[in-house]
């Protein structure tokens, strides 16, 4: 039975470290990262026990298996990925509703991968329903950014709820700006 939590425990973050490694874009081949979708960017042990401390992330457990996360990056954790920064900057000159970004109450979604044997069974669809159900009375939306590149991703968060709102190029890659309003 699939259960959504939130991260508690060092084995949590672990196995979310190792989830993470099996779908990183340079480990994929191209028709994987096309059909699949893939992940950018590489947290360490070290920045994900930051990012914990601040605010844990979400996790979908099979039994004591991790088999999905959604990692809640707040503006405070910035610092501890610099690769992240220029994300954040570009953030800061984007608008909602006529009114800057910075105006809102927001966090960002730092990342979110399903094992590939548990994709298409809606667990997507239940790290963003927890993330809705623990943080809507604290904050307005969630942004992430999503390459250009990665489809599925695209996709999934699309029929979520999600609408882009800013592309733009860095050094990385192109991405989306998307959000979700909860209010």
């Amino acid at each position: 039975m699939l259960i959504t939590d939130i991260t508690r425990t060092d084995s949590d973050l672990e196995q979310i470290l190792t989830l993470q490694e099996q779908n990183l874009k340079q480990h994929l081949t191209e028709a994987e990262k096309l059909k699949e979708g893939f992940l950018t960017m590489q947290f360490t042990t070290g920045m994900l026990k930051r990012l914990h401390d601040l605010a844990p992330g979400v996790i979908v457990r099979d039994g004591d298996k991790v088999i999905a996360y959604a990692i809640i990056l707040l503006q405070e954790g910035r610092k501890f990925y610099p690769d992240l920064e220029t994300m954040f900057v570009n953030l800061e000159t984007l608008s909602w509703h006529g009114k800057p970004l910075q105006h809102y109450n927001y966090y960002v979604m730092g990342q979110i991968c399903i094992d590939k044997n548990y994709r298409g069974r809606n667990v997507f669809q239940m790290l963003y329903d927890k993330h809705c159900e623990i943080n809507k009375d604290v904050f307005d939306f969630i942004v992430t950014e999503i390459s250009t590149s990665n489809l599925r991703s695209i996709r999934a968060h699309e029929k979520t709820g999600f609408r882009k709102i800013h592309t733009y190029r860095d050094y990385l890659d192109e991405w989306n700006v998307v959000l979700w309003d909860w209010k």
